[in-house]
């Protein structure tokens, strides 16, 4: 191509896509940051689910000392039989009053014989508890004791965890709209990994779960910026590709080597120790990923932007234009550089406000469903390892399905779709009675396959609804307001202590609910993405808003008018 053919004239302000059409859609310069930010993702499936190791239960009992004086007869019978879920087993938090047991040794009684056993007292674990290393040989459980009075600092931890991830979806998505894409990717980065390493020599719970703050804040941060990194810099075609087998699968690669790495390292500190050196993978990232050159044209920065896109004709071999961008574009640019786009934004529009709000509920619906089921796996059956495994398996065709989906469909039929079935399968996990404990197995992951391409859906459909000015900063709302679902995920799973099927009918009754709501949301399929507040959509059933698209009609970017090549 030359560059007087792709130089467009003066008076002419084109779009983003337009303006980056001679780069083409699939060349080494686009595989290079596809697979580089598809990378930059595996450890955050890795990270996203230790914890279902880490924080496990195993079975434990009140420990009796060694040196308590009572004979054989009475250290049988000294830890009470209870009856869980229709399975008798020995009880977790009591014991039958030592000092008494001891007084009947003394005498030579024999239990259930010269003295009725169920009569005497019982008192809790004063000595601690010891707990069966059958399958792990310690986690934080173990080491801590967060048992009974105490089982309630494991799910608390997990969501002082996601409380992280609040706070690191909300500053990220400020620093990256502010500072850039490539910056905040790289220091959330760095806070993950130094404190999932800092987070090995944790001396108490206390100090974990504070330090299990910054892992969740850093974590998702990273996971989210370079999400919109991927939407931003990589044309239509690939863009689809890469917010569902790219940025998704390379989160199930983690997922499934999780498992994998679990099963060798049973030891709680040993497997932080692999989760931290996953973050090996981010160091030549630095070489690989460059800036976001649709945010550096946006923010008047066109020589930053113009470099890094004749960069990448170099890497595709293609003659870029010698003018890249025309005189109006530059004017424009330089223009919308003094323009401050932050969270006031948001809320100062009122469609855009109501379509955060909109968004910002489906992530919680989507959340809760989702990440409930992940930490539910080690319930699923009586093999954790096989459970995680399974439900790390079942999002790769989900993600695929998505794929499918976001190609080829409306995206309110993929966001409803996913979201209605989904509800359905968790809601008939307890609502069938059955004898055959394999069909709730099935019905669970059934679940869990819909819950992730949902969950793949509704990252897609808001990074197409909001501008570039302010897309991280939404993108950060939502994930923020997602964390609602995902800090009440743990304690939703833990109502089952209460009522079996209660966390199955909350998920599955907020999903369904979720799916009637989507169809407020605009359509996006075949549309350009936005680039100013000006251009986005009203949200549906908002009077007034053919006016404003006929208003926006006679602006020099045809963003109602173009279609992507989808």
């Amino acid at each position: 191509m030359k560059g007087s053919e792709a130089a467009a004239d003066d008076s002419e302000s084109r779009d983003y896509e337009s303006i980056t059409s001679f780069l083409g859609s699939w060349g080494p310069f686009q595989r290079r940051i596809f697979l580089a930010l598809a990378i930059s993702i595996i450890p955050n499936g890795f990270f996203g689910g230790y914890i279902v190791f880490v924080a496990a239960t195993p079975p434990h009992h009140c420990h009796v000392p060694e040196n308590a004086s009572i004979s054989e007869a009475w250290r049988n019978v000294t830890i009470p039989m209870e009856t869980v879920d229709g399975v008798a087993r020995r009880s977790s938090c009591s014991r039958l009053n030592l000092e008494i047991v001891g007084r009947y040794s003394d005498k030579s009684f024999l239990p259930n014989v010269d003295v009725n056993v169920s009569e005497i007292p019982l008192e809790s674990c004063r000595d601690g508890w010891k707990h069966s290393r059958e399958i792990y040989r310690s986690t934080i459980v173990t080491e801590w004791d967060l048992v009974c009075d105490d089982a309630y600092k494991s799910p608390l931890a997990t969501s002082i965890h996601y409380l992280g991830v609040l706070v690191g979806g909300f500053l990220s998505g400020q620093i990256s709209d502010r500072f850039g894409r490539r910056p905040a990717l790289f220091l959330t980065m760095a806070i993950q990994t130094v404190s999932i390493t800092a987070q090995i020599f944790s001396p108490s719970w206390e100090i974990f779960a504070l330090i299990f703050f910054f892992v969740g804040a850093g974590g998702n941060s990273n996971y989210t910026i370079a999400f919109v990194m991927g939407a931003e810099i990589l044309s239509p075609k690939a863009r689809v590709f890469f917010c569902s087998l790219g940025v998704f699968m390379g989160s199930a690669v983690g997922y499934m080597a999780l498992p994998a790495v679990a099963y060798f390292l049973r030891d709680w500190q040993t497997l932080l120790i692999a989760s931290a050196a996953s973050s090996a993978l981010y160091v030549p990232l630095w070489w690989l990923v460059p800036e976001s050159p649709r945010w550096l044209l946006f923010q008047g920065r066109l020589k930053e932007a113009e470099d890094i896109l004749r960069d990448a004709a170099r890497s595709n071999n293609v003659q870029a234009p010698d003018e890249m961008f025309t005189q109006a574009e530059t004017q424009k640019a330089l223009a919308m550089r003094d323009e401050k786009h932050n969270i006031s934004v948001i809320v100062s529009s009122c469609n855009m406000f109501s379509l955060t709000v909109v968004c910002s509920f489906l992530w919680i619906v989507v959340n809760v469903g989702y990440y409930a089921l992940v930490l539910n796996t080690s319930n699923m059956h009586s093999d954790p390892y096989l459970s995680c495994f399974l439900s790390a398996v079942v999002e790769v065709p989900a993600y695929i399905i998505a794929l499918l989906l976001l190609k080829y469909g409306r995206r309110h039929f993929c966001q409803s779709s996913t979201l209605f079935f989904g509800g359905v399968f968790i809601l008939l996990v307890h609502l069938i009675p059955t004898d055959i404990t394999s069909i709730p197995v099935v019905l669970e992951i059934l679940g869990k396959f819909c819950m992730t391409s949902s969950f793949c859906v509704v990252y897609t459909y808001t990074s197409e609804i909001f501008p570039t000015v302010v897309r991280n900063t939404a993108m950060g709302c939502c994930s923020m307001a997602a964390r609602i679902g995902t800090i009440t995920a743990p304690f939703i799973i833990y109502l089952a202590k209460y009522y079996k099927a209660l966390p199955y009918i909350l998920m599955g009754g907020m999903a369904i609910g979720g799916a009637f709501l989507s169809f407020l949301l605009p359509e996006t399929f075949g549309k350009v993405l936005p680039e100013t507040v000006s251009q986005m959509q009203p949200i549906c059933g908002w009077r007034g808003g053919h006016e404003k698209e006929a208003e926006q009609e006679d602006k020099p970017v045809k963003y109602q008018t173009k279609e992507s090549k989808l």
